[in-house]
């Protein structure tokens, strides 16, 4: 059965783009446990990335930024589970994030209001819709997980406004396990990763030259893996993790204790 007691459990994934994204990797390591996978995409596209990579999985269609989708699918799901007989979903993963970076790098002060909303819209309003329309698939034990990043009080300038949306996202698990808790012991935590080689971080200007800044200040002076975040994200989602809830765990390798490394540091001031 395995530590983690995975095996015969139901999760739903939202997020899932292409094989490097942080979504595949908790998706194949729940497979590995002997859970099943439901993946909801957004494109036609990408269902076809995920049917190709999962091929025993159900994959679902839904562009999140008009919440009639979210209604949607979960009724989608309920029927194909078969919530009338007994089939419950025993977590939900949100890995969704989305920025409109086509403008070009602006600095913080001059954010676009109709792209800060959109992007909050996505990437966190869409966490709490899916907790909501998704309350009646739930188990009762179930655990709810969306990705986070490992600070938001770092001012990285390339990053912009979507450290204050991901704040908010943060501070949205305390008041969804607390309105949950009501009819049910479902939990809600966030993986908060450090930098990461994913596709969607390609899309963030100047993002290179900071991953590999970060392979220089995580103390074992090795980048952080995919598979790392994932492996955090699983436990999260198992019942092992039953005393964690409202947490937003940190998987940076250390990164966070060791900016003033001598190396760096010395680097830094000889230039």
């Amino acid at each position: 059965m395995g530590f983690l007691h995975l095996s015969n459990k139901r999760f739903v994934v939202f997020g899932l783009a292409n094989k490097k994204s942080v979504a595949c990797a908790i998706a194949r390591t729940l497979v590995a446990e002997g859970a099943e996978v439901i993946h909801v995409v957004r494109t036609e596209e990408r269902r076809a990335t995920a049917e190709k990579l999962f091929p025993e999985s159900q994959v679902f269609l839904c562009d999140v930024e008009d919440e009639a989708n979210i209604i949607r699918v979960s009724g989608e799901i309920g029927r194909a589970i078969g919530t009338t007989e007994g089939g419950r979903v025993d977590g939900i993963v949100h890995s969704i994030a989305f920025a409109n970076y086509s403008g070009g790098f602006k600095p913080f002060h001059e954010t676009v209001k109709k792209d800060f909303l959109q992007a909050i819209d996505i990437s966190c309003f869409s966490f709490i819709s899916i907790a909501n329309h998704f309350k009646d698939l739930l188990a009762i034990d179930g655990s709810v997980l969306t990705i986070s990043i490992s600070t938001t009080r770092m001012a990285a300038e390339n990053y912009g406004y979507m450290a204050p949306i991901k704040a908010a996202l943060n501070s949205s698990l305390c008041f969804l396990a607390k309105s949950f808790s009501a009819f049910s012991r479902v939990r809600f935590n966030a993986v908060a990763p450090g930098l990461l080689k994913t596709s969607a971080s390609a899309g963030i200007p100047g993002y290179v030259d900071s991953y590999l800044y970060a392979e220089k200040a995580i103390l074992r002076k090795q980048a952080l893996t995919t598979q790392e975040v994932a492996n955090t994200a699983v436990f999260l989602l198992s019942e092992r993790s039953s005393g964690i809830n409202t947490q937003t765990i940190v998987v940076d390798a250390g990164m966070e204790v060791n900016y003033f490394d001598r190396d760096i540091v010395q680097k830094a001031v000889s230039c």
